[in-house]
């Protein structure tokens, strides 16, 4: 019975011990956000660089692009270290035949792995399909579509100081009143830096509802409680969204009341 329980002790002092090592491993991964803000624009902008021959495009280089980019791994709550599908990077650069959206940039998912090496994936608005037209007429594989990269674990992981800020958007396809005839509709926060903080006024015909402000972590998700009850037959409800932190569109969302 003695030799039993000191063979159960043993093993579970192997597998703490394991553990430990695992936990640790992960920690001084050399998989950083500062790599991955460094690598990712120099290989990006070889690959955009190659599109643009593709395509015929010309005065498109590696150093006209001016790409730089912000990469964060699984939100505001995870430290930016280590492998995983669940790395995202912002990235600008500088096309004017592609110009940036009105945040002034796009969003790569990259899946990294413990080699130092990874895959990323573009916006599909800005770097195209799986397959473009070149100059001479051909369908041909888009480089940028789905591209691969390394980089070199004994490189500079410090902070590159590159932020971006998230975009505030309304997700909501459309509205359904409470009991009170009070609307709630749903908003959320993209990566990026400092989240999303703001006010949300709301209109129904030409009732006004309310303002309602928000503060939500970047990666978020929440869900606007509008202090005014909707008038009586109303069909639709206008937000107005106004950021002092994050992006968002200026123009006014509408949504169909449910």
């Amino acid at each position: 019975m003695r030799r039993t329980l000191f063979s159960v002790l043993a093993t579970l002092v192997a597998v703490l011990a394991l553990a430990g090592v695992a936990a640790a491993g992960n920690h001084g991964s050399t998989v950083t956000r500062g790599r991955l803000e460094r690598s990712l624009p120099v290989v990006f902008s070889h690959v955009y660089a190659n599109q643009a021959r593709l395509l015929g495009r010309k005065g498109v280089t590696p150093g006209s692009l001016h790409a730089k980019a912000m990469c964060d791994k699984h939100g505001p709550d995870v430290a930016d270290v280590g492998p995983g599908g669940d790395w995202i990077c912002l990235m600008s650069w500088q096309d004017p035949n592609v110009p940036m959206p009105s945040e002034g940039y796009g969003k790569f998912e990259l899946n990294v792995h413990s080699n130092d090496c990874y895959t990323a994936g573009g916006p599909s608005k800005l770097t195209g399909f799986l397959t473009i037209t070149d100059k001479h007429g051909r369908e041909v594989t888009n480089p940028a579509f789905e591209f691969d990269g390394c980089f070199d674990p004994a490189t500079d992981d410090s902070a590159t100081g590159v932020h971006f800020p998230s975009v505030l958007a309304v997700t909501s396809p459309s509205v359904t009143p409470d009991s009170q005839g009070r609307v709630a509709p749903q908003v959320s926060c993209g990566t990026g830096s400092d989240g999303c903080v703001g006010t949300i006024t709301a209109t129904s015909g030409s009732t006004r509802l309310g303002t309602q402000t928000f503060r939500l972590k970047e990666e978020s998700t929440a869900a606007i409680h509008i202090p005014g009850a909707l008038p009586k037959g109303a069909k639709d409800v206008s937000l107005q969204v106004k950021v002092t932190k994050g992006s968002t569109s200026s123009d006014p969302v509408v949504l169909p009341v449910q």
